[in-house]
């Protein structure tokens, strides 16, 4: 690896007129016996490798751009930080690493992990901390963009640099230290969802021992919230982390992640890598592969079954009033057999797809070719996890709602989950009209988890398949927030009541109300929340202590991305009396407009279209059509 020398660093910065012009200020040494610091940051106005050798062969007026960047300064800070610790040597990536050469460059992305791991000592550089102690508490006015913490913890390079250090320090924007990686795991912990005993000791991950070494879905977790500049980082920022190789591609956009998950499934057989949720599919069948770490979201507490306990659980979820043994005790018996052998374990990459070996349960409908693949994993409610899956040829593709008959035990089949050989970004805009909510003074405050100040919401498979909109009535302190999501073709969404709104002093910021709903409707069932294929559809929803309903609108006449109307109007009289379901954020049981039964309809123009509004037994405005 390229070292800079901190003292030939500071000592031409001391005496940049005079200083040698050959003077040499990075070294080749060897990650292994090398003593040597390295900074992590926030990358800004950076200084490359060229300037930082060419430096002093410029003239004197591009000198003084470059040592007037907060990039160089950066530099010197951290070289003057490493000489009074007693370091000689510094690596910084802007700087140590000539991006001209892609072999150079892919060589250094592979290597990164271990040469942060390598390191004696890790400067953490927090550019947007002013205070002299280290953050403690989530703060959305300070960094409302960032999840209330600091940038640097939503960047995804970050990760590995704060895992694989043993050592680490960290600083605010003035250089001040302001605690230790040691001193601050509790915090670390709650801010990141990395274990602590990961945090104390990087080789967890690598551990025989499977009950120690986090499970693949655990470690997508954690940056299932980071971004990166370049698509492709998302996946080779995750290279060192769970200990494998692969070349850089840059222009291969999302196809870097799937190779990155294939490469896993070559040296690990644990299935939490399918156990993803796919609230992110955006077509209408999906791969098996996740399109993006943020499929992981929240799968931070998920376990992997013994194989010897899971014939058991088996048994238990698919059975829940018990077995007849004396009806299925073969089946069972063969199923424990299954349950035991190799094949639970061997994962084979195919050019038809994945071969996995897994109990099944065939749908209901005998016509489709679908079925519920159940995963020797368990999830935060102690439930199996499942995959519904469709055969398309000889492969099986994510599919939507399998209705799995009970009490039949699964079959223990080989089958071939699906992947792109070619995976493409997909995006799609929902065309948004809110202008109504502001006739009763509901004001937009804001999107979640990205920003979105016009009339368009685009949704991508590349973390951005859920959005949350947060709609507020200040005078009449009343608020509400509009999930907006895609699954698998199908457009979902829920409309969330703020319970405790009128309540508060002061008002709580809207991000923090978004962030929570976004969490519970990531996590929610949406079996009964998307729209189905009719072209036209109202959902309904009545605000507390209000006069107010707040509707959905979504229509789409070509089965597209649709036009959604957000709408607040006064209510019809319909709500008897207060709801006897109310949302709160410590439970995931969401109110929605109640379900209805239709028992007739009725013909009429609206703005001069034909409509037909369907009459219920409920309190629900149940469907809208043209």
């Amino acid at each position: 690896m390229r070292l800079l020398d901190v003292r030939a660093v500071l000592g031409r910065e001391n005496d940049v007129q005079g200083a040698d012009p050959e003077i040499e200020v990075l070294r080749e040494l060897d990650d292994k016996t090398a003593i040597y610091a390295i900074l992590s940051h926030r990358w800004g106005s950076e200084v490359n490798y060229d300037e930082m050798t060419g430096l002093m062969k410029m003239d004197a007026q591009n000198k003084n751009k470059i040592r007037q960047r907060d990039g160089y300064q950066k530099i010197i800070r951290s070289c003057e930080q490493a000489v009074r610790d007693g370091y000689t040597w510094l690596w910084i990536d802007t700087c140590c690493i000539d991006k001209r050469s892609s072999a150079e460059l892919s060589e250094a992305i592979n290597s990164m992990y271990r040469w942060y791991r390598n390191s004696h000592m890790c400067y953490v550089y927090l550019n947007d901390v002013d205070e002299s102690a280290f953050p403690t508490e989530q703060d959305f006015s300070t960094f409302g963009r960032f999840n209330g913490w600091p940038e640097w913890f939503s960047r995804g390079w970050t990760l590995q640099e704060l895992v694989a250090p043993k050592e680490a320090e960290f600083f605010n924007k003035n250089w001040v230290p302001i605690g230790t990686k040691q001193d601050l795991i509790p915090t670390l912990e709650a801010i990141t969802r990395i274990p602590g005993k990961v945090l104390r000791d990087e080789q967890v991950l690598r551990s025989t021992e499977s009950s120690e070494r986090p499970h693949v879905a655990h470690i997508m977790s954690w940056a299932a919230h980071r971004k990166t500049t370049r698509v492709e980082d998302r996946a080779y920022s995750l290279l060192g982390l769970f200990g494998v190789n692969m070349p850089m591609l840059y222009g291969e956009g999302s196809k870097a992640f799937q190779r990155l998950q294939l490469e896993i499934i070559r040296v690990s057989s644990d299935h939490s890598i399918f156990a993803w949720n796919p609230k992110g599919c955006l077509g209408n069948y999906g791969s098996v592969l996740a399109d993006d770490p943020s499929c992981f979201r929240d799968c931070h507490d998920m376990e992997n079954v013994d194989p010897h306990e899971f014939d058991k659980e088996l048994a238990a979820y698919t059975h829940p009033h018990g077995l007849d043994m004396d009806r299925e005790w073969t089946k069972l018996l063969s199923l424990h057999y299954s349950m035991k052998s190799l094949q639970l374990a061997i994962f084979n990459v195919t050019n038809v797809g994945i071969q996995v070996s897994l109990p099944v349960m065939p749908d209901r409908d005998t016509t489709k070719q679908c079925f519920k693949a159940i995963l020797p994993c368990r999830d935060r409610h102690g439930r199996l996890v499942t995959i519904d899956l469709e055969s398309r040829g000889l492969s099986s593709y994510r599919c939507l709602g399998v209705a799995w008959i009970p009490n039949t035990l699964p079959q223990f089949r080989s089958v071939y989950l699906a992947y792109p050989h070619d995976a493409v970004e997909s995006h799609g805009d929902f065309r948004l009209d809110d202008r109504r909510a502001s006739w009763h003074g509901f004001i937009r405050c804001g999107t979640f988890p990205y920003e979105s100040t016009g009339n368009t919401i685009t949704f991508s498979s590349q973390g951005n398949a859920l959005v949350v909109l947060v709609y507020a009535n200040i005078d009449a302190r009343s608020r509400f927030a509009v999930g907006l999501g895609h699954y698998l073709g199908q457009v979902w969404s829920r409309i969330v009541c703020d319970e405790y709104f009128a309540k508060e002093e002061p008002l709580s910021p809207w991000v923090g109300f978004a962030k929570q709903v976004y969490d519970v409707l990531w996590n929610a069932s949406i079996h009964e929340s998307y729209f189905h294929t009719t072209p036209d559809m109202i959902r309904d929803a009545h605000l507390p202590r209000t006069i107010w309903d707040a509707r959905i609108v979504c229509c789409s006449s070509d089965g597209s991305y649709p036009n959604v109307m957000i709408d607040v109007d006064q209510c019809t009289g319909c709500c008897a009396g207060p709801r006897e379901h109310a949302y709160t954020f410590e439970g995931y049981d969401l109110w929605l407009s109640w379900t209805s039964k239709r028992y007739g309809s009725h013909q009429l123009q609206l703005d001069g279209e034909p409509a037909k509004l369907e009459m219920c037994s409920g309190r629900k405005i149940a469907q809208f059509r043209t």
